[in-house]
């Protein structure tokens, strides 16, 4: 895998104080998190975000789940549709 250094953030040390966070675990959380809004912003499937972060696709979900993020996005009228889908499909049994 080809890799590439992006550049450096810099943090004032009272951030990682208020934090309560080392400066690796600084790092980790911020990339955490940015898997976590890349994959909720569509920008990366389960799979991409999950090998960003470093883990496999199942720990990642683990991870979502811990964070309260949705696994599966549907809106309301794609909701009502397999509502009404199933509601069909118990008539005809």
């Amino acid at each position: 895998m080809q890799t590439v250094l992006l550049p450096q953030i810099d943090v004032d040390v009272s951030i990682l104080k208020s934090l309560k966070n080392t400066k690796e675990e600084f790092i980790n959380n911020m990339k955490l998190y940015t898997a976590i809004v890349l994959y909720k912003k569509n920008r990366l499937s389960l799979g991409k975000a999950a090998e960003f972060l470093g883990v496999d696709k199942l720990t990642f979900l683990d991870i979502l789940k811990k964070e309260g993020v949705a696994i599966f996005d549907f809106l309301d009228e794609d909701i009502k549709k397999i509502d009404k889908e199933a509601d069909e499909l118990v008539e005809l049994l």
